[in-house]
């Protein structure tokens, strides 16, 4: 799957992974290979980044946007670190 972490002013990660975590707004969800379409918000939190079974990079968030279409994920968010 591919993944993209966009904020207005930077591009976070861009590249493929075997899954990603988020912060819903009604709870945390995971989007792995080939998920369904999917749009939804995010609240506070944190992303995390699932590179492989076992390596991973930590991402917190204030808000955003997820859009999972074509086996790709991007990932819209503002206050990131």
């Amino acid at each position: 799957m591919t993944l993209e972490i966009l904020t207005p002013e930077t591009k976070l990660y861009s590249g493929d992974v075997y899954g990603i975590q988020l912060p819903g707004i009604a709870g945390s969800f995971e989007v792995l290979d080939r998920h369904a379409p999917l749009v939804a918000a995010l609240g506070k939190g944190n992303i995390k980044v699932l590179k492989t079974k076992t390596d991973f990079d930590n991402y917190t968030i204030e808000s955003g946007f997820v859009e999972v279409l074509d086996n790709k994920t991007t990932v819209l968010v503002e206050g990131a670190k």
